[in-house]
């Protein structure tokens, strides 16, 4: 069984399973937007539809969890036949949960991906001629400070709150964000909060809203400018809450 005294699956209004954190007191997805839909819409999709056309992604996923923003962009990627090469790096501190995930019920559509999943879960690590999917069991902004500059194309941001887990989600943080993510990559995520956006903000990155039919409002970010997303003006959003700040370490 998956259960154990950590965390407990969760059927969300999709269908498919997430789990809920006793540790830190939050599902790992939206039990009302769907662990798959949420991965999707909030996360690959908004990524891909700017960086589909490369013959080469990089993709930096915060933090592996269960794994849904690494499999729904495997899943992304081979519905929509693309040709790229495929290179997802993640860290996770909970190595027992990693471990626990070959007895994970995943959505159908991750089916054909049992191998994959099972290789993630015994040995941290999968690769073949298309795709390279790497764990890395620790903390996470230790391993985005081992990374040479400028390597991601995407990065989901999708780590737990900023009132469960705010390191991951400082000025400082994201300061160090900046040094790995390309000048054109983009940063999904699914936090709106203005604090959120202030620490973005204040290394340099444009806001950007993602929004749809079916889920509710989450962000995207680029050190660059983007055209198929509302900007966020910042500036007035500072006018109109002049005390807010962003998290700090």
């Amino acid at each position: 069984m998956f259960n154990d005294s950590l965390h407990s699956m969760v059927l969300s209004e999709d269908g498919s399973y997430t789990a809920y954190s006793k540790e830190y007191g939050e599902h790992y997805h939206s039990t009302r937007d769907g662990a798959l839909f949420e991965s999707l819409v909030k996360h690959v999709e908004p990524a891909f539809a700017l960086k589909a056309h490369q013959s080469e992604i990089t993709v930096l996923d915060i933090c592996f969890g269960l794994g849904f923003n690494t499999l729904a962009t495997i899943y992304y990627h081979k519905k929509n036949a693309l040709a790229s090469k495929l290179n997802i790096f993640s860290p996770e501190l909970d190595s027992s949960l990693v471990k626990s995930l070959k007895n994970f019920t995943y959505p159908k559509e991750f089916d054909e991906f049992r191998h994959i999943i099972m290789s993630l879960s015994e040995e941290g690590i999968y690769s073949d001629e298309n795709l390279h999917v790497e764990i890395f069991l620790g903390d996470a902004r230790e391993y985005v400070r081992g990374f040479a500059p400028k390597k991601f194309d995407i990065v989901y941001q999708d780590a737990f709150s900023p009132s469960s887990n705010p390191l991951l989600w400082t000025k400082e943080y994201f300061g160090e964000m900046k040094n790995v993510i390309k000048e054109d990559g983009v940063l999904t995520s699914y936090s709106i909060a203005l604090a959120t956006r202030l620490a973005l903000y204040e290394n340099g990155f444009n806001i950007y809203i993602n929004s749809g039919e079916g889920f509710r409002d989450a962000t995207v970010a680029s050190l660059g400018e983007l055209d198929k997303f509302l900007h966020v003006d910042m500036k007035h959003k500072i006018l109109c809450n002049p005390d807010a700040r962003a998290l700090r370490d």
